[in-house]
């Protein structure tokens, strides 16, 4: 669809935010996955915002992935929540900062993540770097959920098996070389 945000664009999904007569929306795989390991590069524009959503769940009553889906954050180091510690790329979102410090490339530059999951446990990448951990079937993970805005949404990060969904967050990104490995 030629009006949608999401085009492939020289061999890349690209989420165009310049043209907001765009169909906008997170872009969502067909099916769901339990345990895997999916790989992926990306970029950003100059002070952009994005990420990548896992065990979504699609149903009418949540209104967005981000309502059950915990998200991988992808972030331009020149945006402005850069300061805050658990939003920089590589968090799990809202939940932690990075296990080990790593860098973004710059805008226009290219990012290699590994988002792992078996059984619930999960473990994001960025740049070869381990970045965060966390255990969905833990009390612990229950508790973190309380700590946070997610709270509003109560089946938010209960699933261990969803959609993964590419973000559109009104930012231009670019994703290419995605491969998801089944464990």
């Amino acid at each position: 669809d030629s009006t949608a945000v999401w085009q492939v664009v020289d061999g890349t999904l690209y989420c165009d935010s310049k043209n907001r007569d765009y169909q906008q929306g997170d872009l969502i795989t067909d099916r769901e996955f339990e345990n895997y390991e999916l790989t992926f590069d990306w970029k950003l524009a100059k002070e952009s915002n994005s990420g990548v959503f896992i065990n979504v769940q699609e149903s009418p009553k949540y209104a967005a992935a981000w309502h059950t889906g915990p998200e991988y954050q992808l972030l331009d180091p020149e945006h402005r929540d850069q300061v805050v510690v658990n939003k920089r790329s590589g968090c799990l979102f809202a939940f932690s900062p990075q296990l080990n410090a790593t860098e973004t490339n710059k805008a226009g530059q290219w990012n290699t993540s590994r988002i792992k999951q078996v059984n619930g446990k999960v473990e994001f990448y960025l740049n070869g770097n381990l970045t965060a951990t966390a255990d969905f079937t833990s009390p612990q993970w229950t508790e973190r959920i309380a700590d946070t805005h997610f709270t509003k949404f109560p089946d938010f990060g209960k699933a261990t098996k969803g959609r993964i969904g590419l973000q559109d967050w009104f930012s231009d990104a670019w994703f290419k070389n995605i491969k998801i490995k089944e464990l």
